[in-house]
């Protein structure tokens, strides 16, 4: 009748989670389209393509309403031209459910967009939990020089909506190396969503 609880153990320089249930990864030459410079994409992808740039470990209990999914993702640092490595970045296909982020190792960002292309940027470190609301689009950039390893958790019947990026020419803000640090810069190739697209988002709110 009920579930068993269960602890899990997390390394923090290695990401992997006692007790997940799946994992997959992304090699550099899935992330096509994400990029600004597309021939230093094209050129690192010649030259390395089949590196992995990010690790999911994650855990499912069960996929029932009030349910959670949470586990671990391990990113290697890089750039393609000046701009970090990032995550696809996704919004939640039920765009009202929230998710958390906890910096276990390395220094990140969490790059956040509302619908309407309002930015926030979030730094996560270690031992700083990042709450992102619902209905914002959000993507994790490794801004360091070592691997950045984060735990989340969402609810099980979120979803993810990866498109809604890729649709509007990326996200609205990108962030490139400045020197030693950082900078945000805004995205050239960047559409606005228009008010039926964002109509279109908030509807999915009224999903169970």
């Amino acid at each position: 009748m009920y579930q068993t609880p269960k602890s899990h153990v997390i390394d923090p320089l290695s990401g992997v989670m006692t007790g997940a249930t799946g994992r997959y990864e992304k090699k550099l030459s899935e992330l096509s389209g994400i990029y600004l410079d597309t021939a230093a994409f094209e050129a690192e992808c010649a030259r390395r393509g089949d590196d992995v740039v990010y690790t999911v470990h994650e855990a499912r209990p069960r996929q029932d309403h009030g349910d959670l999914i949470f586990g671990t993702t391990f990113m290697e640092p890089g750039r393609i031209g000046n701009e970090f490595f990032v995550t696809r970045g996704h919004i939640h296909a039920v765009a009202n459910r929230p998710e958390t982020y906890y910096g276990e190792s390395g220094t990140g960002l969490m790059l956040l967009e509302s619908p309407e292309g309002e930015t926030k940027i979030l730094p996560l470190d270690p031992r700083v939990l990042v709450y992102v609301p619902p209905m914002w689009i959000h993507r994790t950039v490794n801004i360091g020089t070592e691997p950045l390893v984060l735990s989340f958790c969402y609810p099980c019947d979120s979803g993810q909506d990866y498109g809604i990026i890729a649709s509007s020419g990326g996200m609205e803000t990108r962030i490139v190396a400045d020197g030693d640090g950082w900078k945000a810069i805004r995205n050239p190739n960047y559409r606005p969503r228009t008010e039926a697209e964002v109509r279109r988002i908030l509807a999915t709110a009224d999903q169970q």
